[in-house]
């Protein structure tokens, strides 16, 4: 982080808003950048200056104020003074501050604020003679004595109709002197009784509290369990802003208002916000007073001000801004500016309004658009208040194991067929079994979602669950399920078939009662151009993973330049892979048996293909030793018995097999499909150029290549490239290899969350690339030729700085699950524009 110079003598822990360079946001706090650059643009922003963020994490490392800040806060406030024309603690026109906090990243009402800072009883009469009104004086010592009790001293009770009261019985006439007298007196009463505290008279020793105050406010729970829950580094620290204060709270031809350039909720155009005649600012946001619409409550020529600024300044900074205002006295002043939170749904309009209206180039239109907003808006999912109700409520039955990420409502069924005839008609069913077989799989394909009282991630369930993709929870103990009875169980608690349930796919939770779910808006023409948008930007190739035909048609609608699927994945999903691990653990020859393979992969493969019509499929053949469904394939059973079926080409006939299926499917499927295989877990060139030579014994109908999940593979990636027809990187198995942990860790939240608090890896393998991986991928990066370009496969969620790194190195084609097709496309896009 820079430590701009400052042209008051001193440390450098403060700068003026005139001298602050705005883009230097890590110093300066979002506040700060913001105040800085509307006041060098020339707009009506009082005075002030920034302590920096160097200064916090000084006080939050020693436990007192840096040597050197309070001097340089002294001379800053002289030129403050010079600058407003007012004198802090007295008169003629007394100068009152607000000290605000401003973090680099924005934190809304997270942290501490004081008002009206630097009232004493001559500071109160000069206000009084300067405003001509003492009742005017009286509430803002009240506000002012509050604010710092309750937020510099921690009173529980700073306020109250008391001394509403008092101020209230203040005429406008009275001496403001003797106003401030029975006003302060009265509140330093109350607090006495509450803590036993008192808030300085002294305007100095406020200033330092309250400074003191922020700082300390980086580190309340609050502000600490906000940077949790959002990923915000808690080493960064806040700025204090201090600023002159303006007064909406003087006349009726004052107030306060906080606006958006356009909705944030929907993303419409235009002014959209709130205004509370003769208030301050947080009267707005405290929901004590219902304010009016910003356009139906402000002067015309005031609204016409307002409206040209917000316009200047939203194209200025290519974003959607919050902005904070005051007037006073029909005079308009700005008093912060911030890019504005808003909904997915807004996120995608506004960008996609920006690039329609021309006004700022793709790479900002696309800035502030991200993958998570794309997925929220994508899939239908809980809606949150009701949600929470739902949790409040004590509707929550059971938690069990994500197994499949979805979150859906409906009827429960215990079993299959009535699933299946439920679905039919079309009724939405979950699924509640002990636990799921192969003779489960009508009922699994027909349900929103499943859950099992049994098994693990890689159940049958659970692998069946993603290859469909159906929302699915597995392993949920306390339910019984009593299939006569027709009724699960979990404690005291009875649901009998037929009562309304809500599952939650990726958190495990099983809720009674049905959750509203949002509207999708994915398929609306505003996404669509966006995503066109970041693809023609990148040039990137995305395949989709799909498993049945009926995930073809939803693959290429998100963007898929071209598809790829497993072949175990689709045994799974059509009821066929327990099979095949019982044909391998059975007696008889093994290559015969291989046969039965090839038959089941040319009839699933010729619908599927027929789908396709045309666009490129890359299919990964068998792995017997996946991880994902070890349970399933009963792999330590099959592999004792069969430990040639561990290592990628130990049993060629099954390759073979494969290779024939596809041949025939190809033949039979009525269309002229691109196809190819690889083989998982490739590590050595000669065991490319065995599969090559496999293939072409089998006739060259489909090509063949390797799926590369080893640091080994990576170094030998030149000569496996070489021997292959299509080479794809499993980047998670790379990066777990590196990390010695096992890749299915990359998907959860423990144990690499707490290992990442306990500081215990340098980063997190879920997020970015490693150096070592970034290392080995820039070697087959080198390995790429013009006929065979190495594909990117990526499970889970993927996100941004992973796939800016995977750009960066020269990785121009992917392949991810169904439901990242469209965040990868903007992934890829704004890495290609400078926007990740």
């Amino acid at each position: 982080m820079s430590e701009p110079t400052s042209t008051v003598s001193g440390s450098g822990f403060t700068r003026a808003f005139a001298e602050a360079d705005p883009d230097d946001v890590d110093w300066l706090g979002g506040k700060g950048s913001g105040l800085a650059r509307m006041s060098q643009q020339g707009l009506r922003v009082p005075p002030g200056y920034v302590i920096g963020t160097s200064a916090c994490r000084s006080y939050l490392d020693e436990g007192a104020v840096p040597a050197g800040l309070l001097d340089e806060v002294s001379a800053r406030l002289a030129n403050l003074e010079q600058e407003a024309g007012k004198a802090f603690g007295g008169g003629p026109v007394p100068l009152l501050l607000s000290v605000r906090s401003g973090a680099p990243i924005s934190m809304p009402g997270m942290m501490d604020t004081v008002l009206n800072l630097g009232l004493n009883r001559d500071a109160a009469s000069a206000l009084g003679r300067a405003t001509g009104n003492s009742r005017f004086v009286a509430n803002v010592v009240a506000r002012f004595h509050a604010m710092y009790a309750d937020t510099v001293l921690g009173a529980l009770d700073a306020g109250g109709s008391d001394i509403d009261d008092l101020v209230a019985a203040v005429d406008p006439g009275d001496d403001a002197g003797e106003a401030y007298d029975r006003i302060w007196q009265a509140c330093e009463a109350k607090l006495a009784d509450d803590s036993g505290d008192s808030v300085p008279s002294d305007p100095q020793d406020q200033l330092v509290g309250a400074i003191e105050a922020v700082f300390r406010s980086w580190n309340t729970r609050r502000a600490r369990t906000y940077r949790d829950h959002h990923g915000i580094p808690h080493d960064l620290g806040t700025a204090v802003v201090v600023q002159s204060m303006v007064f909406g709270n003087l006349s009726d031809d004052s107030g306060s208002g906080v606006v958006f350039t356009r909705n944030p909720a929907t993303g419409e155009p235009g002014l959209f916000g709130e205004y509370l005649a003769n208030s301050q600012g947080e009267d707005v946001v405290a929901g004590t007073r219902t304010p009016d619409q910003v356009v139906d409550a402000l002067a015309q020529g005031i609204l016409a001000e307002l409206r040209d600024t917000c316009a200047d300044l939203e194209q200025a900074q290519g974003d959607v801004l919050d902005i904070e205002f005051t007037v006073e006295r029909s005079v308009l002043f700005f008093l912060q500016v911030r890019s504005a939170k808003r909904t997915p749904e807004a996120a995608v309009r506004i960008a996609s309004d920006f690039l329609a209206e021309g006004t700022v180039p793709p790479a900002v239109a696309l800035r502030n658009l991200s993958t998570e907003q794309v997925r929220q808006v994508q899939r239908p999912g809980f809606d949150e208040d009701e949600l929470a109700d739902a949790r409040t409520a004590g509707r929550l039955l059971t938690t069990g194991i994500g197994a499949c990420p979805g979150q859906v409502s409906g009827a429960l069924v215990l079993d299959p067929d009535r699933a299946k005839s439920q679905a039919d008609e079309g009724a939405d069913v979950i699924l509640a079994r002990a636990v799921t077989s192969p003779a489960d799989l009508h009922g699994m394909i027909a349900a929103n979602g499943i859950v099992t009282a049994t098994g693990g991630s890689t159940s049958h369930a659970a692998v069946v669950a993603r290859a469909l993709g159906t929302a699915c929870v597995v392993g949920a103990a306390a339910m019984a399920v009593d299939e006569s009875a027709r009724t699960v169980t979990i404690g005291d608690v009875v649901v009998s078939e037929g009562d309304e349930v809500s599952l939650d796919g990726a958190s495990g939770e099983l809720f009674t009662g049905q959750i509203a779910s949002s509207t999708p808006a994915a398929a609306t023409g505003a996404l669509g151009a966006v995503l066109s948008t970041a693809a023609e930007a990148s040039g990137c190739s995305v395949l989709t993973r799909v498993t049945l035909p009926s995930d073809v048609e939803i693959a290429r609608q998100a963007g898929a330049t071209g598809l790829v699927t497993a072949i175990d994945d689709v045994l799974a999903a059509t009821g066929h892979l327990g099979g095949l691990a019982e044909q391998l653990l059975g007696d008889g020859d093994g290559n015969e048996r291989f046969e039965r393979v090839a038959d089941l992969v040319a009839k699933e493969f010729t619908t599927l293909l027929a789908s396709a019509d045309g666009i490129e499929v890359g299919v990964r053949a068998i792995d017997l030793v996946a991880d994902e469904s070890r349970e399933m394939l009963q792999q330590t059973a099959v592999t004792t018995r069969h430990p040639e079926l561990s290592v990628p080409l130990g049993r060629p006939a099954l390759i073979a097999a494969q290779l024939r299926g596809l041949a025939t499917a190809v033949r039979d499927c009525g269309v002229s499909p691109r196809v190819h295989l690889a083989v998982r877990h490739v590590g050595d060139p000669a065991e490319a150029v065995a599969l090559r030579q496999l293939a072409d014994a089998e006739g060259g109908n489909v090509p063949v290549g390797a799926y590369l999940t080893s640091p080994r593979a990576a170094f030998g990636a030149r000569d496996i490239v070489a021997a292959s027809d299509n080479v794809w990187v499993e980047v998670r198995a790379l990066q777990a290899a590196m990390f010695g942990i096992p890749a299915r860790q990359l998907l959860t939240s423990e144990p690499l969350d707490g290992y990442l608090q306990r500081k215990l890896l340098s980063c997190d393998p879920r997020i970015e690339l490693d150096t070592s991986t970034h290392e080995l991928l820039g070697r087959i990066a080198q390995a790429q030729t013009g006929t065979v370009p190495v594909g990117m496969r990526l499970t889970g969620s993927v996100p941004q700085t992973a796939a800016t790194q995977l750009y960066q190195l020269g990785f121009r084609r992917y392949a991810v699950d169904l439901d990242e097709t469209r965040p990868l496309v903007l992934a890829l896009g704004k890495a290609a524009l400078g926007a990740g």
